[in-house]
């Protein structure tokens, strides 16, 4: 194989594959990301047997062929090097890769190891909108538990009707809910079908929730979305990810979300974004914890620790109902306020024990819900 590449071209790919390749595998071929040279372009290929991303850039061909490169050392060598034309080429010894007056040989794995991630089926596509997903991802992403034994909770929950779209994550302290519209299903809902009986639910893993988040933060187009035996495909142009399923019961989080939460308090975001960020500065370490007092007209955040004392803050609030004294995890807290962009949120509640409901007020395309298990401390 013989191939010339424009440094830019290359790169941009390449920085796409390093999520995707673990650093630490059992397996070594996976730290490898695939090259194969035909024609006018050059396609890749990485994966690490959940997610799995193929990608094309344009380049010169001298000699058609596939060979694995290591993925990292290749991006570095490639981001370190002037920006020119990137020249490699296989010969007995390895691999060389070269550019302007740098030159370098680099140990491959055989092609064969490498293994065969499935092709799109033909089955039916749907186009989802792409501003859309990107929305959902950095709404619901950060709410997934990271290391959770049950395993269908490591990722979220993607909910596809006629009507809407949505995406549910929960890490069992705090669950974030959004849905969003279908433009092209306005017209067809007013048929009189029930929307909830042709949903369609498949639990994406987390890693895919990233990488997809990393893809759709550049480019412009609709994603074309598949859903196979076992796999999902994600086309975004001339990039497609392979994303395993997760095979489990998601809980049933409808039940989950409160119907009777009886009090309603309005909040400046970025006032109470400040208050909470500086008042969880002497929070307990571990727990993070700030206690929320609403009473008539005022909300006052507080929160102490014997290790550094304690601090508080004190919000003007519309607010008339019984006070009530509420423990909530900050970060949780900061972690919603940090991707709602309305000017105004509101906090439903009913008492200290039960959840409560956060959600921007007058968001416009989507709805927002976010519950959050007050702490007992």
């Amino acid at each position: 194989m013989e191939l010339v590449v424009r440094k830019t071209d290359l790169l941009r790919e390449l920085q796409l594959f390093q999520g995707i390749v673990e650093r630490k595998n059992t397996i070594p071929i996976l730290a490898n990301v695939l090259l194969e040279a035909n024609g006018t372009e050059v396609k890749m290929l990485a994966t690490d047997l959940e997610v799995g991303l193929r990608s094309k850039c344009p380049a010169t061909v001298s000699k058609s062929g596939s060979l694995t490169l290591p993925a990292k050392k290749l991006y570095e060598i490639v981001k370190a090097l002037p920006e020119t034309d990137v020249r490699i080429e296989e010969d007995k010894g390895g691999v060389k890769v070269a550019a302007d007056r740098f030159d370098s040989r680099m140990q491959t794995l055989p092609r064969e190891d490498f293994p065969t991630l499935p092709d799109p089926g033909g089955a039916a596509t749907t186009s989802l909108p792409r501003e859309a997903l990107r929305q959902m991802i950095s709404k619901t992403q950060f709410a997934i538990t990271g290391e959770d034994t049950r395993y269908f909770l490591n990722g979220a929950l993607f909910l596809q009707r006629p009507d809407s779209m949505g995406l549910v994550s929960t890490d069992g302290h705090r669950l974030a809910h959004i849905s969003v519209a279908r433009e092209e299903a306005k017209g067809k809902a007013a048929k009189g079908a029930d929307p909830a009986a042709d949903e369609q639910r498949v639990i994406l893993p987390r890693k895919t929730l990233l990488e997809l988040g990393r893809l759709l933060a550049e480019g412009e187009g609709d994603v074309l979305y598949e859903r196979g035996e076992n796999h999902l495909f994600f086309t975004l142009g001339d990039r497609l990810l392979i994303s395993r399923m997760i095979d489990g019961q998601f809980p049933a989080f409808e039940r989950v979300i409160p119907k009777n939460n009886d009090k309603h308090v309005e909040f400046d975001r970025d006032r109470l974004t400040a208050a909470v960020k500086r008042v969880a500065l002497l929070s307990n370490e571990r727990s993070r914890a700030v206690k929320v007092q609403i009473d008539k007209g005022k909300v006052e955040i507080a929160s102490s620790s014997p290790e550094f004392g304690e601090a508080k803050e004190i919000l003007m609030v519309d607010y008339a109902a019984a006070p009530v004294t509420i423990c909530f995890n900050a970060q949780y807290v900061l972690d919603f306020l940090g991707v709602v962009e309305t000017d105004t949120v509101s906090l439903d509640f009913k008492d200290e024990m039960s959840q409560a409901v956060l959600k921007p007020v007058g968001a416009e395309g989507y709805e927002y819900t976010y519950v959050i298990m007050p702490m007992r401390i």
